[in-house]
């Protein structure tokens, strides 16, 4: 029997896969909520989406365009998640959480820049 690290039981089959995504839904709820980043990232993404149905570019480069803004996002609530363990751990400094911090705000910075260039090599080309 698969070991739970929830304080809730997971399920089977279905059931499982509905609570999953519960979490899910809840997760989203918490950052769009807690972290001004990830909205202004999801609104950017919401003001980007639909320029790529009048983009003149082919399939692939859409799924390229989607891809790379949706990654912003994507890092950015793991980077969220790696910042509410650190603090949970502690607030007062600590060398490694604040390593840990930096690390996942270059993530999302990096992926910020990749997804300029995506943009960038697909619209000027």
């Amino acid at each position: 029997m698969p070991i739970s690290t929830t304080s809730k039981p997971n399920g089977t089959g279905v059931k499982r896969i509905f609570r999953a995504s519960m979490n899910a839904v809840s997760g989203l709820k918490i950052c769009w909520i807690n972290e001004s980043a990830f909205r202004q990232e999801v609104m950017l993404c919401l003001v980007l989406y639909p320029f790529l149905f009048f983009a003149d570019v082919t399939s692939v480069e859409k799924a390229l365009l989607f891809s790379s803004l949706t990654l912003v996002v994507v890092v950015e609530l793991i980077n969220s998640a790696i910042e509410n363990t650190i603090d949970r751990i502690g607030l007062e400094h600590n060398e490694l959480g604040g390593r840990a911090k930096d690390m996942g705000a270059a993530a999302v910075m990096l992926t910020i820049f990749m997804t300029v260039g995506v943009w960038l090599c697909v619209l000027l080309n």
